[in-house]
């Protein structure tokens, strides 16, 4: 299977509201970003990584740290209220790739043979044309008016043996620079999921987020001592 290049997509801005400064923030003693940009390296299939940001501390860090191509975000993608569809467009006219792979720097576990094995996913079929990471929930959820969602609440089974929900958990996205064209969005027009582990799924959103995920990339490197 020959895989084509793939450039990453990781957007990152210097404000954040729930947990400040997020991105730079140490994290199990290194800046947040720092974690997904060493997964990127290690892929074996990602040849540039492109980091949108308005921030000159998240851009020098990256420089000084890593090889990877900086875009300063333009003024009319400033702001908290900037959704991602704007920035993939601005980074896809920047960059002459054909095949991206978005991520965050809000994802500090996201393995590198992760990432490989979404993109070797997304290129051994031909039915979808974009791809997302997912994970997968056995937990019985009810509607507000307290019938279940993906369960009978008057025939209770197993928690283990329900079929799963699955949460789009923001860690890694594929597409092409044609399917983002025609459809203005990163899942595509018919997306396959990728199921991704639990722990490995952690996003930051929070500060809960982020001490959990600091216990678990300490607890990693401890186990891997």
């Amino acid at each position: 299977m020959k895989i084509p290049k793939i450039t990453a997509l990781v957007p990152m801005k210097g404000h954040s509201e729930r947990v400040p400064n997020k991105n730079i923030r140490l994290l199990a003693g290194k800046p947040a970003f720092h974690w997904i940009l060493e997964s990127l390296m290690k892929s074996k299939y990602i040849n540039e990584i492109v980091i949108n940001t308005d921030s000159e501390e998240i851009a020098k860090s990256a420089l000084d740290n890593f090889n990877v191509t900086v875009l300063k975000r333009p003024d009319y993608l400033l702001g908290d209220m900037v959704s991602i569809q704007p920035l993939i467009e601005y980074d896809i006219s920047q960059t002459d790739g054909e095949y991206y792979l978005q991520t965050h720097s809000t994802n500090p576990l996201v393995k590198p043979e992760t990432i490989d094995r979404a993109i070797e996913a997304f290129f051994l079929q031909k039915e979808h044309d974009a791809l997302f990471s997912v994970t997968p929930l056995k937990t019985r959820f009810y509607w507000p008016d307290g019938t279940g969602v993906n369960h009978n609440p008057r025939h209770l089974i197993r928690t283990q043996d329900l079929e799963p929900i699955y949460e789009e958990n923001s860690c890694l996205y594929v597409f092409s620079r044609e399917t983002n064209k025609k459809t203005k969005n990163r899942l595509g027009a018919n997306p396959m999921m990728f199921p991704m582990d639990r722990l490995e799924s952690v996003d930051i959103d929070d500060i809960e987020d982020f001490y959990w995920a600091e216990y678990l990339l300490t607890r990693e490197h401890e186990i891997g001592k």
